[in-house]
């Protein structure tokens, strides 16, 4: 459970995220999940919330039949559960749902949905009590973080199991992190003064009905892949230097004849780091070179499309993370009246379908699919650098006495292994589909595995960068050697930064502290910054 990501909330943490329903942001999440920020409820947030709360309460006192308020769940929702039990509902509710297995997620992930459910709930369509939302944010205040596990989310209705176990603890039920251990919830309760919450009609629903597992997950990922498809340019940049690669297929008349945005970002920042290159200039004149391989000469194409699909996951979470995904919405003033609407006092409420997790899971097997492409074009340029039949003249797999020495050999294995795994993982979740509760759930997202693959593949991905990065720096050292030029300045900076934390191979040595150095250089996006600002999108 514990994240190296995470930093607890001090003295110049990041200002409270002020949760209004509508406008939280990837940003947002990163900084609560990831560096500390605390939430708080906004407070017309709160007036909705009540004023949707009241109508739940008028629609129980009246004895109204109510989907997941006076009857059962899934296929026994026409089962009618009398008001006076309407408490105890919602709590065997969150009890028989948490059913994951495997692995508890990271803490940053249970932050980053801590706060999704409480933005959600903000928006005033679920019918909980704002003492709820003000209930998560002490838990997000005071470090008490829910154990999660990883598997059990079909991603419609929602990521039900997951949300149960991250619902459990607020009413003293399930195991939380907290102080660095895993203890019952009820113990952690108790150390920080909070009493468990006495759940009323609708509120368990309301915690445990949404897609906040595969958007917690997709906007971290988003904010690694934001870095990562930076620090990706960066890799190219100085594997195009080291190879004696020519910018020529990088000029902007070129790109601009084929205006994909992240094509012209990709080539724009690949320039931005080559500027005042004199490894370019080692090829002009009559010996100028044409053409290089795709990896080499369609970058932008591929780490550009890349960006693209990114930048689709982005469109698509920031609806999601200001959605209402839970059944039944109530609508305090009312509108116009569906057939089998519930009506009372102008208020409405409506049963359908906003927990399915399609839109995200669709987004994130983009991703996922684009980080793969991401991953196996860099092992590709890694390839290319070791070979010495392609290489330019460098010596075999970058050995200072090859023969003798192995050099770098064994290092491109590892991201050849990783990215054909990639493969695997990039099959798209959403392509299956399984029925639950009795065929009344009869088609799921699988949005929640998407989003867990997603992950996985990001991970490889950042190591088959580092990989690269360290092949690129040693390439880069052997090529002043052999033309007694520099690099482009932003290459020149990458390969000091490297090399700060690595340092050149002269003779074979261990790989692995090296490949976990650049594994943490990629993973903090210590690079991303070379390739130039990130968009004010991002």
């Amino acid at each position: 459970m514990t994240d190296p990501h995470f930093i607890p909330a001090a003295a110049g943490s990041p200002s409270p995220v002020v949760l209004t329903g509508a406008n939280l942001t990837v940003a947002d999440v990163e900084a609560v999940a990831r560096h500390g920020a605390n939430a708080t409820l906004d407070v017309y947030a709160r007036e909705r919330m009540a004023e949707a709360r009241a109508v739940i309460d008028t629609l129980v006192s009246r004895g109204e039949v109510v989907y997941g308020v006076t009857t059962g769940f899934g296929d026994l929702a026409t089962t009618f559960i009398p008001p006076t039990d309407a408490g105890r509902l919602q709590e065997n509710l969150l009890v028989s749902h948490a059913a994951g297995v495997g692995n508890p997620f990271p803490r940053e992930i249970v932050r980053a949905m801590l706060l999704l459910r409480a933005n959600t709930l903000a928006l005033g369509h679920s019918g909980a009590r704002p003492e709820i939302v003000d209930r998560i944010c002490e838990f997000l205040r005071l470090g008490i973080h829910p154990v999660v596990p990883e598997q059990g989310s079909v991603g419609a209705s929602g990521d039900l199991a997951p949300l149960a176990h991250l619902a459990l603890p607020l009413i003293g039920r399930g195991q939380v992190e907290f102080n660095g251990q895993v203890v019952p919830a009820l113990i952690a309760l108790r150390e920080t003064g909070l009493e468990p919450l006495v759940l009323g009609p609708k509120e368990g629903l309301a915690l445990l009905n949404g897609t906040q597992l595969m958007s917690a997950i997709g906007a971290l990922l988003l904010a690694d892949a934001d870095r990562l498809a930076r620090t990706a340019s960066v890799a190219a940049a100085m594997t195009l230097e080291a190879m004696l690669g020519t910018e020529v297929a990088y000029a902007a008349p070129y790109q601009l004849a084929r205006p994909h945005p992240g094509q012209i970002a990709v080539a724009a920042e690949v320039r931005h780091l080559l500027r005042g290159s004199g490894f370019q200039t080692a090829h002009h004149g009559s010996a100028h070179k044409v053409q290089d391989p795709y990896s080499l000469r369609c970058v932008p194409q591929v780490h550009g499309a890349c960006r693209d699909a990114f930048d689709h996951l982005r469109r698509v979470l920031d609806i999601e993370l200001n959605s209402a995904t839970d059944n039944p919405l109530v609508f305090p003033h009312g509108g116009e009246v569906p057939v089998d609407a519930l009506a009372t006092g102008g208020g409405l409420v409506i049963s359908g379908g906003n927990f399915h997790g399609e839109p995200v899971a669709l987004a994130l097997d983009f991703a996922k699919l684009a980080l793969s492409e991401l991953g196996a074009i860099s092992e590709r340029r890694t390839a290319l650098m070791l070979d010495p039949r392609l290489n330019g003249g460098l010596p075999a797999f970058l050995a200072p006495d090859p023969g003798r020495n192995s050099g770098l050999m064994i290092v491109q294995y590892t991201a050849a292994a990783l990215a054909s795994e990639n493969k695997v993982y990039a099959h798209p979740s959403t392509a299956d589909s399984i029925p639950t509760s009795a065929n009344q759930e009869d088609h799921v997202s699988m949005g929640a595995s998407a989003a867990r693959h997603a992950r996985i593949v990001l991970g490889h991905v950042e190591q088959i960068l580092a990989i690269e990065l360290m092949t690129a720096a040693q390439a880069l050292d052997l090529r002043r050697d052999l033309i007694a030029r520099e690099p482009g300045a932003g290459v020149a900076e990458a390969h000091a930064i490297i090399r700060s934390r690595v340092a050149r191979l002269d003779e074979d040595r261990e790989p692995g502290p090296d490949m976990a150095a650049m594994l943490a250089l990629v993973h903090a996006g210590a690079l991303a910054g070379l390739a130039g600002p990130a968009a004010a999108t991002r």
